[in-house]
């Protein structure tokens, strides 16, 4: 059984798609990009900030499932230029703990939805 996992305070989906899937204790989130839930306006000021904005919309829909980021064992980044990688994980590296970090793989692609720089999902376990 599966259960929709919609929040307030993370981006409304932008298509056919629920912002997270909760399945018995396993939680699959849609990717959040750096979309301000407030307003809809797209968090590009600098690689930093759009990095922020898309942990915190992951958090929220974090929140909304009862679980943070510890609950998280998978994580996929997609970037649109590798050069962007070591910004995206000095912000990314504050939302883990080091000894519990999840698993993760970090892509470069093309293009991304609105043609943002960075993308991520997640997937969490209860």
């Amino acid at each position: 059984m599966k259960k929709i996992i919609n929040t307030p305070n993370a981006p409304a989906p932008i298509g056919p798609y629920s912002q997270a899937i909760l399945t018995g204790n396993t939680l699959y989130t849609s990717g959040q990009i750096a979309i301000n839930p407030k307003n809809g306006a797209l968090v590009l000021d600098s690689i930093p900030t759009e990095t922020k904005q898309v942990m915190e919309n992951l958090k929220a829909v974090l929140t909304a499932a009862d679980m943070t980021f510890e609950n998280v064992i998978k994580t996929t980044i997609f970037i649109s230029d590798m050069h962007n990688f070591r910004a995206i994980n000095e912000v990314y590296s504050k939302y883990f703990n080091t000894d519990t970090a999840p698993a993760r793989e970090t892509v470069e692609v093309a293009n991304l939805p609105k043609f943002v720089n960075v993308e991520i999902s997640v997937i969490a376990v209860k």
